[in-house]
Protein backbone atom coordinates (compact mmCIF):
# COMPACT_ATOMS: atom_id res chain seq x y z
CA UNK A 1 0.00 0.00 0.00
CA UNK A 2 1.58 3.36 -0.97
CA UNK A 3 2.32 5.76 1.88
CA UNK A 4 0.07 8.78 1.65
CA UNK A 5 1.86 12.10 1.53
CA UNK A 6 -0.46 13.65 4.11
CA UNK A 7 0.53 11.04 6.70
CA UNK A 8 3.25 12.37 8.97
CA UNK A 9 6.20 10.53 10.58
CA UNK A 10 4.02 10.37 13.70
CA UNK A 11 1.58 8.08 11.85
CA UNK A 12 1.41 4.44 12.92
CA UNK A 13 -0.06 1.58 10.87
CA UNK A 14 0.59 3.48 7.65
CA UNK A 15 1.82 0.31 5.98
CA UNK A 16 -1.30 -1.70 6.92
CA UNK A 17 -3.99 -2.28 4.32
CA UNK A 18 -6.63 -3.24 6.87
CA UNK A 19 -7.31 -4.26 10.42
CA UNK A 20 -9.83 -6.87 11.65
CA UNK A 21 -11.95 -5.92 14.68
CA UNK A 22 -13.84 -8.47 16.81
CA UNK A 23 -15.59 -8.34 20.20
CA UNK A 24 -13.72 -8.65 23.46
CA UNK A 25 -13.65 -12.06 25.13
CA UNK A 26 -14.30 -10.38 28.47
CA UNK A 27 -15.97 -7.30 29.91
CA UNK A 28 -14.77 -3.87 28.81
CA UNK A 29 -13.58 -2.20 32.01
CA UNK A 30 -10.81 0.37 32.08
CA UNK A 31 -9.47 3.77 33.06
CA UNK A 32 -7.48 5.74 30.50
CA UNK A 33 -6.15 9.23 29.83
CA UNK A 34 -5.91 10.67 26.35
CA UNK A 35 -3.55 13.35 25.07
CA UNK A 36 -4.52 16.93 24.35
CA UNK A 37 -7.26 18.28 22.15
CA UNK A 38 -6.40 18.59 18.45
CA UNK A 39 -8.30 21.87 18.29
CA UNK A 40 -6.56 23.32 21.32
CA UNK A 41 -3.14 22.04 20.23
CA UNK A 42 -3.05 23.88 16.90
CA UNK A 43 -4.54 27.06 18.35
CA UNK A 44 -1.89 27.07 21.08
CA UNK A 45 0.97 26.28 18.67
CA UNK A 46 0.18 29.15 16.30
CA UNK A 47 -0.49 31.69 19.04
CA UNK A 48 2.72 30.70 20.87
CA UNK A 49 4.66 31.12 17.61
CA UNK A 50 3.26 34.66 17.23
CA UNK A 51 3.88 35.58 20.87
CA UNK A 52 6.72 37.49 22.48
CA UNK A 53 8.90 35.12 24.51
CA UNK A 54 9.12 31.37 25.01
CA UNK A 55 6.01 29.28 25.67
CA UNK A 56 5.71 25.70 26.87
CA UNK A 57 2.70 23.59 25.94
CA UNK A 58 2.00 20.42 27.91
CA UNK A 59 -0.29 17.68 26.65
CA UNK A 60 0.25 18.30 22.95
CA UNK A 61 -1.53 15.82 20.69
CA UNK A 62 1.08 13.98 18.61
CA UNK A 63 -1.03 13.56 15.49
CA UNK A 64 -0.68 14.28 11.78
CA UNK A 65 -2.49 17.61 12.14
CA UNK A 66 -0.19 18.89 14.87
CA UNK A 67 2.88 17.55 13.06
CA UNK A 68 2.08 19.55 9.92
CA UNK A 69 1.36 22.63 12.02
CA UNK A 70 4.79 22.36 13.67
CA UNK A 71 6.43 21.62 10.33
CA UNK A 72 5.01 24.86 8.92
CA UNK A 73 6.17 26.86 11.95
CA UNK A 74 9.69 25.48 11.63
CA UNK A 75 9.75 26.43 7.93
CA UNK A 76 8.73 29.92 9.03
CA UNK A 77 11.86 30.04 11.19
CA UNK A 78 10.30 29.30 14.57
CA UNK A 79 12.44 27.31 17.01
CA UNK A 80 10.41 24.35 18.30
CA UNK A 81 11.65 21.73 20.78
CA UNK A 82 9.53 18.61 21.30
CA UNK A 83 9.83 16.19 24.19
CA UNK A 84 7.16 13.48 24.23
CA UNK A 85 3.87 15.39 24.63
CA UNK A 86 5.48 18.69 25.60
CA UNK A 87 6.64 21.39 23.21
CA UNK A 88 8.64 24.57 23.78
CA UNK A 89 8.21 27.39 21.25
CA UNK A 90 10.27 30.55 20.91
CA UNK A 91 7.82 33.14 19.63
CA UNK A 92 8.63 35.66 16.90
CA UNK A 93 6.59 38.56 18.23
CA UNK A 94 4.65 38.72 14.98
CA UNK A 95 7.68 38.95 12.66
CA UNK A 96 8.28 35.63 10.91
CA UNK A 97 12.04 34.96 10.71
CA UNK A 98 11.72 33.46 7.22
CA UNK A 99 9.44 35.68 5.10
CA UNK A 100 8.87 33.55 1.99
CA UNK A 101 8.73 29.95 0.82
CA UNK A 102 6.41 26.95 0.50
CA UNK A 103 4.33 25.27 3.19
CA UNK A 104 2.48 21.95 3.25
CA UNK A 105 -0.52 21.55 5.58
CA UNK A 106 -1.41 17.93 4.85
CA UNK A 107 -5.09 17.24 5.52
CA UNK A 108 -5.23 19.60 8.51
CA UNK A 109 -8.21 21.92 8.22
CA UNK A 110 -7.16 23.87 11.30
CA UNK A 111 -3.73 24.61 9.82
CA UNK A 112 -5.14 25.49 6.38
CA UNK A 113 -7.61 27.93 7.99
CA UNK A 114 -5.47 29.31 10.87
CA UNK A 115 -2.15 29.87 9.12
CA UNK A 116 -3.09 32.23 6.21
CA UNK A 117 -4.12 35.03 8.56
CA UNK A 118 -0.98 34.59 10.64
CA UNK A 119 1.12 34.83 7.46
CA UNK A 120 -0.78 37.90 6.25
CA UNK A 121 0.37 40.02 9.21
CA UNK A 122 3.94 40.15 7.89
CA UNK A 123 5.70 40.95 4.63
CA UNK A 124 6.51 38.18 2.21
CA UNK A 125 5.00 35.56 -0.03
CA UNK A 126 4.09 31.97 0.83
CA UNK A 127 2.67 29.22 -1.34
CA UNK A 128 0.49 26.81 0.63
CA UNK A 129 -0.21 23.25 -0.50
CA UNK A 130 -2.31 20.48 1.05
CA UNK A 131 -3.55 16.95 0.53
CA UNK A 132 -5.89 16.12 -2.33
CA UNK A 133 -8.96 16.29 -0.09
CA UNK A 134 -7.78 19.46 1.68
CA UNK A 135 -7.41 21.02 -1.78
CA UNK A 136 -11.13 20.42 -2.32
CA UNK A 137 -12.31 21.91 0.97
CA UNK A 138 -13.63 25.51 1.03
CA UNK A 139 -11.48 28.51 2.02
CA UNK A 140 -13.26 31.37 0.23
CA UNK A 141 -14.78 33.23 3.24
CA UNK A 142 -11.42 33.46 5.02
CA UNK A 143 -9.37 34.43 1.98
CA UNK A 144 -11.92 37.06 0.92
CA UNK A 145 -11.74 38.62 4.39
CA UNK A 146 -7.93 38.65 4.37
CA UNK A 147 -7.91 40.35 0.96
CA UNK A 148 -10.25 43.06 2.27
CA UNK A 149 -7.73 43.64 5.07
CA UNK A 150 -4.78 43.99 2.70
CA UNK A 151 -3.49 40.56 1.67
CA UNK A 152 -3.15 39.48 -1.94
CA UNK A 153 -4.02 35.87 -2.85
CA UNK A 154 -3.22 34.26 -6.19
CA UNK A 155 -4.58 30.91 -7.37
CA UNK A 156 -2.78 28.82 -10.00
CA UNK A 157 -5.94 26.76 -10.55
CA UNK A 158 -9.62 27.59 -10.88
CA UNK A 159 -11.50 28.23 -7.64
CA UNK A 160 -10.46 29.57 -4.26
CA UNK A 161 -8.87 26.42 -2.90
CA UNK A 162 -5.42 25.13 -2.09
CA UNK A 163 -2.85 25.56 -3.47
CA UNK A 164 -2.56 29.35 -3.44
CA UNK A 165 0.12 31.98 -2.96
CA UNK A 166 -0.43 34.59 -0.28
CA UNK A 167 1.45 37.86 -0.67
CA UNK A 168 1.55 39.50 2.75
CA UNK A 169 1.77 43.26 3.26
CA UNK A 170 0.35 43.48 6.76
CA UNK A 171 -3.31 43.75 7.80
CA UNK A 172 -4.95 47.17 7.82
CA UNK A 173 -7.59 46.57 10.47
CA UNK A 174 -11.10 47.97 10.60
CA UNK A 175 -14.41 46.21 10.07
CA UNK A 176 -14.65 43.02 8.04
CA UNK A 177 -17.52 40.61 7.46
CA UNK A 178 -17.15 36.85 7.33
CA UNK A 179 -19.47 33.86 7.15
CA UNK A 180 -19.33 30.98 9.60
CA UNK A 181 -22.07 28.87 8.03
CA UNK A 182 -19.64 26.39 6.43
CA UNK A 183 -16.92 26.34 9.09
CA UNK A 184 -16.23 28.23 12.30
CA UNK A 185 -12.52 27.87 11.47
CA UNK A 186 -12.75 30.83 9.08
CA UNK A 187 -13.70 33.12 11.98
CA UNK A 188 -11.01 31.62 14.21
CA UNK A 189 -8.34 32.01 11.53
CA UNK A 190 -9.19 35.69 11.13
CA UNK A 191 -9.39 36.32 14.87
CA UNK A 192 -6.03 34.67 15.65
CA UNK A 193 -4.19 37.11 13.36
CA UNK A 194 -6.23 40.24 14.10
CA UNK A 195 -4.17 41.57 17.07
CA UNK A 196 -1.27 42.21 14.70
CA UNK A 197 -3.26 44.45 12.34
CA UNK A 198 -2.38 48.15 12.16
CA UNK A 199 -5.75 49.07 13.68
CA UNK A 200 -8.25 47.14 15.82
CA UNK A 201 -10.32 44.64 13.85
CA UNK A 202 -14.08 44.29 14.16
CA UNK A 203 -15.25 40.93 12.85
CA UNK A 204 -18.88 41.05 11.74
CA UNK A 205 -20.25 37.51 11.44
CA UNK A 206 -22.75 37.03 8.66
CA UNK A 207 -25.59 34.70 9.68
CA UNK A 208 -25.42 31.52 11.69
CA UNK A 209 -22.15 30.01 12.88
CA UNK A 210 -21.49 26.28 12.61
CA UNK A 211 -20.21 25.11 16.00
CA UNK A 212 -19.80 28.54 17.58
CA UNK A 213 -18.19 26.88 20.59
CA UNK A 214 -14.98 26.47 18.59
CA UNK A 215 -14.85 30.24 18.08
CA UNK A 216 -15.24 30.62 21.83
CA UNK A 217 -12.31 28.22 22.32
CA UNK A 218 -10.21 30.44 20.05
CA UNK A 219 -11.10 33.62 21.93
CA UNK A 220 -10.40 31.91 25.24
CA UNK A 221 -6.96 30.79 24.03
CA UNK A 222 -6.22 34.32 22.79
CA UNK A 223 -7.16 35.66 26.21
CA UNK A 224 -4.83 33.16 27.88
CA UNK A 225 -1.96 34.63 25.85
CA UNK A 226 -2.83 38.23 26.76
CA UNK A 227 -5.26 39.44 24.07
CA UNK A 228 -8.87 40.06 25.18
CA UNK A 229 -11.45 40.22 22.36
CA UNK A 230 -14.83 41.78 23.12
CA UNK A 231 -17.92 39.91 21.90
CA UNK A 232 -21.29 41.59 21.37
CA UNK A 233 -24.32 40.38 23.29
CA UNK A 234 -25.70 38.58 20.23
CA UNK A 235 -22.32 37.04 19.43
CA UNK A 236 -22.31 38.41 15.86
CA UNK A 237 -19.59 41.01 16.38
CA UNK A 238 -16.08 40.55 17.81
CA UNK A 239 -13.79 43.52 18.48
CA UNK A 240 -10.13 42.52 18.64
CA UNK A 241 -7.63 45.09 19.97
CA UNK A 242 -4.14 45.53 18.60
CA UNK A 243 -1.29 44.05 20.60
CA UNK A 244 1.05 41.09 20.84
CA UNK A 245 0.52 37.74 22.46
CA UNK A 246 2.63 37.13 25.57
CA UNK A 247 4.35 33.79 26.05
CA UNK A 248 3.08 31.47 28.76
CA UNK A 249 3.05 27.87 29.92
CA UNK A 250 -0.17 26.02 29.31
CA UNK A 251 -1.51 22.50 29.86
CA UNK A 252 -4.05 21.21 27.35
CA UNK A 253 -6.99 19.06 28.39
CA UNK A 254 -7.65 15.74 26.63
CA UNK A 255 -9.38 15.68 23.26
CA UNK A 256 -13.08 15.22 24.05
CA UNK A 257 -13.85 14.28 20.44
CA UNK A 258 -11.50 11.31 20.79
CA UNK A 259 -12.84 10.49 24.25
CA UNK A 260 -16.30 9.96 22.77
CA UNK A 261 -15.22 6.79 20.91
CA UNK A 262 -14.13 5.17 24.16
CA UNK A 263 -17.28 6.23 26.00
CA UNK A 264 -19.24 4.82 23.03
CA UNK A 265 -17.33 1.55 23.41
CA UNK A 266 -18.55 1.29 27.01
CA UNK A 267 -22.11 2.11 25.89
CA UNK A 268 -22.14 -0.58 23.20
CA UNK A 269 -20.69 -3.38 25.33
CA UNK A 270 -22.43 -2.75 28.66
CA UNK A 271 -18.93 -1.98 29.86
CA UNK A 272 -17.25 0.74 31.88
CA UNK A 273 -14.72 3.30 30.65
CA UNK A 274 -13.39 6.14 32.78
CA UNK A 275 -11.31 8.91 31.20
CA UNK A 276 -9.20 11.04 33.50
CA UNK A 277 -8.36 14.70 32.95
CA UNK A 278 -11.83 15.88 31.88
CA UNK A 279 -14.06 18.25 33.85
CA UNK A 280 -17.38 18.05 32.01
CA UNK A 281 -18.77 21.31 33.38
CA UNK A 282 -15.70 23.41 32.61
CA UNK A 283 -14.59 22.21 29.18
CA UNK A 284 -15.29 24.40 26.15
CA UNK A 285 -15.10 21.42 23.80
CA UNK A 286 -18.60 21.04 22.34
CA UNK A 287 -18.45 17.26 21.92
CA UNK A 288 -18.96 16.95 25.68
CA UNK A 289 -22.69 17.08 24.80
CA UNK A 290 -22.28 13.53 23.54
CA UNK A 291 -22.58 12.49 27.19
CA UNK A 292 -26.17 13.80 27.30
CA UNK A 293 -27.02 11.59 24.32
CA UNK A 294 -25.47 8.56 26.02
CA UNK A 295 -27.68 9.17 29.06
CA UNK A 296 -30.70 9.40 26.76
CA UNK A 297 -29.67 6.02 25.32
CA UNK A 298 -29.66 4.46 28.80
CA UNK A 299 -26.04 4.86 29.92
CA UNK A 300 -24.99 5.88 33.42
CA UNK A 301 -22.62 8.85 33.24
CA UNK A 302 -20.54 10.01 36.20
CA UNK A 303 -19.03 13.49 35.89
CA UNK A 304 -16.27 13.88 38.47
CA UNK A 305 -13.95 16.77 39.29
CA UNK A 306 -11.26 15.41 36.98
CA UNK A 307 -12.82 12.47 35.16
CA UNK A 308 -15.87 11.23 33.25
CA UNK A 309 -17.00 7.61 33.53
CA UNK A 310 -19.58 5.87 31.36
CA UNK A 311 -21.31 2.59 32.18
CA UNK A 312 -23.25 1.05 29.32
CA UNK A 313 -26.75 -0.47 29.65
CA UNK A 314 -27.80 -3.96 28.64
CA UNK A 315 -29.68 -2.48 25.65
CA UNK A 316 -29.31 0.96 24.11
CA UNK A 317 -32.43 3.09 23.71
CA UNK A 318 -33.40 4.77 20.45
CA UNK A 319 -36.56 6.38 19.14
CA UNK A 320 -35.41 10.01 19.02
CA UNK A 321 -34.15 12.75 16.71
CA UNK A 322 -30.96 14.56 17.67
CA UNK A 323 -29.64 17.83 16.31
CA UNK A 324 -25.89 17.45 15.68
CA UNK A 325 -25.32 21.15 15.05
CA UNK A 326 -23.13 21.71 18.13
CA UNK A 327 -21.19 18.44 18.13
CA UNK A 328 -21.30 17.26 14.54
CA UNK A 329 -18.01 15.32 14.80
CA UNK A 330 -20.00 12.68 16.69
CA UNK A 331 -22.56 12.16 13.93
CA UNK A 332 -20.63 9.15 12.65
CA UNK A 333 -20.15 7.78 16.18
CA UNK A 334 -23.88 7.81 16.86
CA UNK A 335 -24.63 6.41 13.42
CA UNK A 336 -22.37 3.43 14.20
CA UNK A 337 -24.10 2.91 17.57
CA UNK A 338 -27.65 3.31 16.28
CA UNK A 339 -28.12 -0.19 14.77
CA UNK A 340 -27.85 -1.63 18.28
CA UNK A 341 -30.58 0.61 19.76
CA UNK A 342 -34.16 -0.55 20.29
CA UNK A 343 -35.70 1.98 17.88
CA UNK A 344 -34.60 4.19 14.95
CA UNK A 345 -32.41 7.23 15.55
CA UNK A 346 -32.42 10.32 13.32
CA UNK A 347 -29.44 12.70 13.27
CA UNK A 348 -30.01 16.15 11.74
CA UNK A 349 -28.48 19.64 11.25
CA UNK A 350 -25.14 18.30 10.03
CA UNK A 351 -25.11 19.24 6.35
CA UNK A 352 -21.70 20.90 6.75
CA UNK A 353 -19.97 17.57 7.43
CA UNK A 354 -20.36 16.75 3.75
CA UNK A 355 -17.38 19.11 3.29
CA UNK A 356 -15.04 17.47 5.81
CA UNK A 357 -12.40 14.79 5.12
CA UNK A 358 -15.05 13.13 2.98
CA UNK A 359 -18.77 13.59 2.43
CA UNK A 360 -19.39 12.04 5.81
CA UNK A 361 -23.14 11.68 5.47
CA UNK A 362 -22.92 9.87 2.15
CA UNK A 363 -19.95 7.77 3.29
CA UNK A 364 -21.44 6.47 6.53
CA UNK A 365 -24.72 5.65 4.78
CA UNK A 366 -22.84 3.67 2.14
CA UNK A 367 -20.77 1.70 4.65
CA UNK A 368 -23.66 0.92 7.01
CA UNK A 369 -25.63 -0.40 4.04
CA UNK A 370 -22.60 -2.49 3.16
CA UNK A 371 -22.92 -4.01 6.64
CA UNK A 372 -26.59 -4.82 6.01
CA UNK A 373 -28.13 -1.95 7.98
CA UNK A 374 -31.16 -0.03 6.77
CA UNK A 375 -30.46 3.69 6.65
CA UNK A 376 -32.16 6.73 5.11
CA UNK A 377 -29.96 9.58 3.91
CA UNK A 378 -31.16 13.18 4.32
CA UNK A 379 -29.57 16.38 3.04
CA UNK A 380 -28.47 17.29 6.58
CA UNK A 381 -28.23 13.89 8.26
CA UNK A 382 -29.60 10.37 8.33
CA UNK A 383 -31.96 7.89 10.00
CA UNK A 384 -30.55 4.55 11.17
CA UNK A 385 -32.84 1.59 11.89
CA UNK A 386 -32.14 -1.23 14.36
CA UNK A 387 -30.51 -4.31 12.91
CA UNK A 388 -27.69 -6.82 13.24
CA UNK A 389 -24.69 -5.75 11.16
CA UNK A 390 -23.03 -8.44 9.06
CA UNK A 391 -19.27 -9.05 9.02
CA UNK A 392 -17.82 -7.18 6.07
CA UNK A 393 -14.93 -5.05 4.84
CA UNK A 394 -15.65 -1.34 5.03
CA UNK A 395 -14.05 1.64 3.34
CA UNK A 396 -12.90 4.44 5.64
CA UNK A 397 -12.77 6.98 2.79
CA UNK A 398 -9.41 8.22 4.18
CA UNK A 399 -11.33 9.73 7.11
CA UNK A 400 -10.19 9.19 10.67
CA UNK A 401 -13.70 9.57 12.09
CA UNK A 402 -15.10 7.02 9.66
CA UNK A 403 -12.42 4.53 10.75
CA UNK A 404 -12.87 5.05 14.48
CA UNK A 405 -16.67 4.96 14.28
CA UNK A 406 -16.89 1.85 12.10
CA UNK A 407 -14.42 0.06 14.35
CA UNK A 408 -16.95 0.41 17.18
CA UNK A 409 -19.26 -1.95 15.28
CA UNK A 410 -16.53 -4.57 15.60
CA UNK A 411 -17.03 -4.48 19.36
CA UNK A 412 -20.40 -6.20 18.71
CA UNK A 413 -19.81 -8.05 15.42
CA UNK A 414 -17.11 -10.63 14.83
CA UNK A 415 -14.92 -9.81 11.83
CA UNK A 416 -15.43 -6.21 10.77
CA UNK A 417 -12.53 -5.30 8.50
CA UNK A 418 -11.45 -1.66 8.55
CA UNK A 419 -9.56 -0.47 5.48
CA UNK A 420 -6.58 1.89 5.67
CA UNK A 421 -6.29 2.01 9.49
CA UNK A 422 -3.44 4.51 9.30
CA UNK A 423 -5.93 7.31 8.63
CA UNK A 424 -6.66 7.56 12.38
CA UNK A 425 -3.25 9.25 12.78
CA UNK A 426 -4.94 12.52 11.87
CA UNK A 427 -6.20 12.84 15.44
CA UNK A 428 -5.64 9.59 17.41
CA UNK A 429 -2.66 7.60 16.07
CA UNK A 430 -2.83 4.93 18.79
CA UNK A 431 -6.59 4.35 18.56
CA UNK A 432 -6.41 0.66 17.65
CA UNK A 433 -3.77 -0.02 20.29
CA UNK A 434 -5.96 1.65 22.90
CA UNK A 435 -9.13 -0.30 22.10
CA UNK A 436 -7.03 -3.49 22.06
CA UNK A 437 -5.75 -2.63 25.54
CA UNK A 438 -9.39 -2.42 26.67
CA UNK A 439 -10.04 -5.94 25.35
CA UNK A 440 -11.27 -5.51 21.78
CA UNK A 441 -9.65 -8.04 19.46
CA UNK A 442 -7.53 -6.21 16.87
CA UNK A 443 -5.75 -8.23 14.20
CA UNK A 444 -3.56 -6.76 11.47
Amino acid sequence: MPIRKERSPWCTNNDQRNVMISPSKGAIDGTIRLTGSKSLTNRALIIAALAEGTSRIEGMLRSDDSYWCIDCLVKLGIKVDIEDESVTIEGCGGAWPIPSGELYVGAAGTVARFLPGALAIGNGAWTIHGSKRMSERPLTPLLNALERLGANVEYPEAGRYLPFTLEAKGLTGGEVGISGSVSSQFISGLALAAPYAKQPVTVQIDGEVVQREYVEMTLEMMNAFGISPQVSDNGQSIIIPTGKYKARSISLEPDVSACCYFWALAALTAGRVRIDGIHAARTRQPDIEFLDVLERMGCSVYRGEDFVEVQGPEKLKGGFTMSMRKFSDQTLTLAAMAPFADAPITLSDAAHIRHHECDRISAICSELRNLGIRIDEHHDGLTVYPGQPLPAAVDTHDDHRMAMSLALIGSKVDGVQIGDPGCVSKTCPDYFERIAALGIQVKY
